[in-house]
């Protein structure tokens, strides 16, 4: 299925905390996608996220942005997520994914209380490292 260009927008969804007398809570979908972003380090034979060719510009004009390569959308309390990935070289693409789908969907639950029912994982690449 996956997230189409013309649905990424910034959106905030408020996040329901009972009765909080003191306002409330909303998130963004770019935290989302950052947190999704954040979890490539905890999975071996990921490198890294790949963005567009806007992200890789304003990366070299020294603006982070956490998300690069990562889109989330949220709808409701549902969360679908699209990756963009360079893999390691020698690591089992399959395997891999899998890890990487299942920490992105702990992690973002965990965190942000929202329902993951989508992380679709595009493999933009594989690196090979060179002996330092």
């Amino acid at each position: 299925m996956g997230i189409k260009e013309q649905d990424i927008r910034q959106v905030y969804k408020t996040i329901d905390m009972g009765n909080d007398e003191f306002g409330e809570v909303q998130i963004s979908d770019e935290v989302v996608a950052s947190i999704a972003a954040l979890t490539i380090k905890e999975v071996d034979g990921v490198h890294s996220t790949v963005g567009s060719i806007t992200n890789e510009i304003v990366g070299k004009l020294g603006v982070k942005n956490l998300s690069k390569g990562v889109k989330a959308v949220i709808e409701d309390d549902n969360v679908m997520i699209d990756m963009n990935i360079n893999m390691e070289y020698g690591y089992n693409i399959l395997k891999t994914c899998s890890a990487l789908q299942e920490k992105v969907i702990q992690t973002v639950n965990n965190m942000t209380g929202l329902n993951v029912v989508e992380v679709n994982v595009r493999i933009a690449g594989v690196i090979i490292e060179k002996d330092k």
